[in-house]
């Protein structure tokens, strides 16, 4: 499953909700980093795209996901097929000025794939912004659905098959299996863990934190 499939739709969706609260994230960013602008950034799991239409656009954008590459990039971008987990020597190798990631960690496989995903951001570049969607906020972000994170993995497949605000209800059996096994929310304790030099901002809606952002400015 591409690292992009799943989609944080609290913020991430294309409603006039979702457009204020990325907005809202591009200022953070833009505002942590006052560099940004003449800044080579890594995106684990992004998409070029994303990054068109920000207020501030990294000199540079590297974007590594497992979707297919895009067919045509501007002249500030360049795009890898590869697993955030398992980044290729070639990408290993050079060193960046932010690694940036929104909505990826929890997409990763397990906590010991999260780990090498983490341990490659932070060896990878100086400054980092990791975002992953908190896993105590009361609704499931994905799927929007009240407390889904917390059920049994086959009472989540059911959730994932029949809920009405999902994406794709109706999908079958072996595709929402992988998709609630390849959704796994976190909390503070194992973001602080995998990222110790950092500061964990909460991002809130309702008063209530809804995301964690991982930041190393």
């Amino acid at each position: 499953m591409a690292l992009h499939s799943l989609r944080f739709r609290l913020v991430d969706s294309p409603t006039p909700l979702g457009a204020k609260r990325r907005a809202r994230r591009a200022a953070w960013l833009s505002h942590t980093f006052p560099n940004l602008a003449e800044m080579t950034v890594l995106d684990l799991g992004g998409r070029v795209e994303s990054w068109a239409g920000v207020p501030v656009r990294p000199a540079r954008v590297h974007v590594v996901n497992l979707e297919p590459l895009p067919a045509a990039l501007p002249d500030w971008a360049e795009a890898d097929h590869a697993d955030a987990c398992e980044l290729p020597e070639r990408i290993l190798n050079r060193r960046y000025d932010l690694v940036f990631s929104n909505s990826v960690l929890e997409h990763v496989g397990g906590h010991e794939r999260r780990r090498r995903m983490a341990e490659a951001i932070r060896a990878l570049a100086p400054a980092y912004w990791v975002q992953t969607p908190y896993r105590y906020f009361p609704i499931e972000p994905h799927w929007v659905a009240p407390g889904m994170q917390f059920l049994p993995v086959s009472a989540r497949v059911v959730v994932a098959r029949r809920w009405p605000l999902a994406y794709t209800p109706g999908k079958s059996y072996e595709a929402a299996m992988r998709q609630v096994l390849t959704t796994e929310l976190i909390g503070r304790a194992e973001l602080r863990y995998l990222f110790p030099d950092a500061t964990v901002r909460n991002e809130r809606l309702a008063g209530l934190t809804k995301s964690l952002i991982a930041v190393r400015a």
